[in-house]
């Protein structure tokens, strides 16, 4: 599954769009984690692409696996730009700067690679078998304890 994009700040929200209907055709739904960090991590990657090369990207979506088996989602963004990412340290005023410590804190791998004139950004996302009653998942192997009839109040 592919999808072209404009170097146009609006194909960002076009891309997760596109993404939201990938993952429901495939049976993950949107409130799953492995959605919600997918998603960001679209809006990341394809984001960088559109404002950093100015150039047309290809967004690509890949499952493996099976309903009765972790998922593995691969995104992949490919760019005509030769230049490679280059993670930065952003004070906190900074406006931007965020986005590849975003990408390596979300995705279980990510990397990147040369492509012909350009590049091609990736990076995986991992879906965890489900929970059991009595624990939450949160990462594949690493169960916690969860606490029902609790109310918590953050201030």
């Amino acid at each position: 599954m592919q999808l072209e994009i404009r170097p146009d700040p609006a194909e960002v929200g076009r891309a997760r769009r596109w993404a939201r209907s990938r993952l429901a055709g495939s049976g993950i739904a949107a409130d799953e984690p492995l959605a919600e960090n997918l998603i960001l991590l679209v809006s990341e990657l394809v984001t960088n692409a559109v404002v950093h090369t100015g150039c047309p990207a290809v967004v690509r979506l890949s499952l493996t696996g099976t309903a009765a088996e972790p998922v593995t989602v691969r995104l992949e963004v490919a760019d005509l730009s030769g230049h490679a990412p280059v993670p930065r340290c952003a004070d906190g005023d900074a406006t931007g700067g965020r986005g590849l410590a975003l990408v390596d804190g979300l995705a279980d791998r990510w990397g990147w690679s040369p492509e012909g004139a350009g590049k091609r950004i990736w990076c995986e996302l991992d879906r965890c078998t489900s929970p059991g009653p009595a624990t939450t998942t949160r990462t594949c192997g690493t169960s916690l304890p969860t606490y029902e009839d609790l109310a918590y109040e953050a201030v």
